[in-house]
């Protein structure tokens, strides 16, 4: 098993550029999210009102890329594989580093991910489906509403895993002991009511097999900024690709609450 330093010295000289679920087994991962400093604290309020999709773990100083809290000897310029650029709205680039783009008005946030608790399922033989098939964990935009602070609104993005009806209570009880990760589910089984049409069509990430006995499950999910970005149209917001996310230096069970 990779340390954090040594994941993150392999994303920085570009020696993995694939999503991160299963690397580091055991290391709390994070989205990212980079916005100008005149943005950040509205961005600061739509996460304090909204826990579920946007859990804030770390935020940088006004120019700072050094997560201080979350990894002090890391640079998020550079230690993630993959970021998108957003420009008045618009994905206009994916790159594997950012330093070009930074300026001393810059903050950024640290998001919980989900991928922090799926160690935890593992552990206790419950599948989890984008590892297996060595895929990016699918992710849809639903139909709820988060809610609004200042010019940030939009819809929330989930997650989905599909899981054994049978593992169905034993999932919801793992999960809930990591809030600051997301937390238990949003929605178990009817994609429906949330929006969600074709689960083999997701708007990130891609689809993965559910088995027959199987129940698509749905987590609130850090990429939900991503769909703010293009709905509010900042003139810059820079983020992690889906699913190629920051590996910090906590482990899972600092986040772990009985």
């Amino acid at each position: 098993m990779l340390e954090p330093s040594e994941a993150r010295a392999m994303f920085r000289s570009n020696q993995w550029e694939r999503p991160t679920s299963g690397i580091s087994n055991g290391y709390t991962q994070a989205n990212l999210v980079v916005l100008p400093k005149e943005l950040a604290f509205e961005f600061l309020l739509f996460c304090q009102r909204n826990p579920k999709p946007c859990p804030v773990l770390d935020v940088t100083d006004p120019g700072s890329p050094i997560p201080q809290l979350a990894a002090p000897e890391a640079d998020l310029r550079s230690d993630l594989p993959k970021y998108r650029i957003f420009e008045k709205g618009v994905l206009t680039d994916e790159r594997t580093d950012i330093s070009s783009l930074w300026t001393d008005d810059m903050v950024a946030f640290l998001l919980g991910c989900s991928f922090t608790f799926e160690k935890a399922l593992l552990d206790k033989s419950i599948p989890v489906r984008h590892i297996e098939e060595e895929r990016n964990v699918p992710m849809f935009v639903t139909n709820i509403d988060c809610e609004k602070a200042g010019r940030f609104e939009g819809k929330m993005v989930v997650s989905m895993r599909p899981i054994p009806a049978e593992d169905i209570v034993k999932t919801v009880q793992i999960t809930s002991k990591f809030p600051a990760v997301h937390g238990a589910p949003v929605q178990i089984g009817h994609p429906e009511q949330i929006g969600i049409n074709d689960l083999n069509d997701p708007d990130f990430g891609d689809a993965v097999s559910i088995r027959e006995g199987e129940i698509p499950v749905f987590w609130a999910c850090g990429v939900t900024p991503q769909a703010v970005a293009m709905n509010i149209k900042p003139e810059l917001m820079i983020t992690h690709a889906p699913g190629h996310m920051f590996i910090t230096d906590w482990t899972d069970e600092q986040f772990e609450v009985e």
